[in-house]
């Protein structure tokens, strides 16, 4: 899905402004999406491990506030600003699903609803007040608090569906086949379907976490999990350098840029 196909569903008389707080949906937002999942997976992992849950978990939430903080100060996109806040929020959302699982016993089949209805409830109440879920819409404060709710909903329950497949039988692996496969359907229902831009989108975004999480937690894990043993810190390192090349990539190119067009 692109940002022209997205602009379909904007309400009519809506003018997209260059000023718009996120990027461009282009192949390389996708890259970079499953990227931060998977780094924010293993990065949580790993810092769970080096500092212990609950350091960790506090760590995480002020990393998040300060850098929503620096998104929400920003008049417009910056790619280093926008993907920072969307790691920290990977990484604190794998945390608040790994919380209610391993801190509080919620099993991944309680959790899994859980945050389906949590982000259920953030799209209801934001189509209720603004009419419109579509990215090109993020361009006051209020949408924008709207849109990072439902970013941090789609993160933690990506989350939770990743553990709970990868534990009911099928790995890790088996769980990014099946993710694979079902990121797949929102964008043949979209362009073969009857299935609107809007809904494709975040069908699709919600489906990134687990699938960039599964293929990250095998690379990660020992041999006796089913995965490759490489280790959460040396997997962490690699995703990062990934995301670091392909956001400064877009920083020079400004591929990812939205364009001011009018209807």
């Amino acid at each position: 899905m692109s940002t022209d196909h997205l602009t379909h569903d904007r309400p009519a008389g809506h003018i997209r402004h260059a000023a718009s707080k996120v990027p461009e949906v282009t192949v390389y937002f996708w890259i970079i999406k499953v990227l931060t999942t998977g780094m924010g997976e293993t990065a949580s992992d790993f810092l769970a491990h080096l500092l212990g849950p609950i350091p960790a978990v506090g760590l995480g939430g002020m990393a998040l506030v300060a850098a929503l903080a620096v998104q929400f100060a920003v008049r417009r996109y910056v790619p280093w600003v926008y993907w920072t806040a969307i790691v920290m929020v990977s990484v604190f959302g794998t945390m608040a699903a790994d919380v209610l699982h391993v801190g509080l016993g919620v099993p991944y089949a309680l959790s899994t609803p859980f945050f389906m209805a949590a982000l259920a409830a953030v799209f209801a109440l934001w189509h209720r007040v603004e009419r419109t879920l579509s990215i090109h819409s993020v361009r006051t404060r209020r949408r924008e608090t709207f849109y990072w709710a439902a970013v941090l909903a789609t993160f933690a329950l990506g989350t939770a569906a990743g553990d709970l497949t990868a534990t009911i039988g099928l790995g890790y692996l088996g769980s990014a086949v099946l993710y694979a496969a079902a990121i797949a359907v929102p964008a043949v229902a979209h362009r073969w379907g009857s299935l609107n831009a809007v809904t494709a989108f975040w069908a699709a975004y919600v489906i990134t976490r687990p699938l960039g999480a599964s293929v990250a937690d095998w690379m990660a894990v020992r041999h006796g999990r089913g995965g490759l043993g490489l280790g959460l810190g040396p997997v962490t390192l690699y995703w990062t350098v990934a995301i670091l090349g392909f956001v400064g990539y877009l920083a020079v190119s400004r591929k990812d840029v939205q364009r001011d067009v009018t209807p």
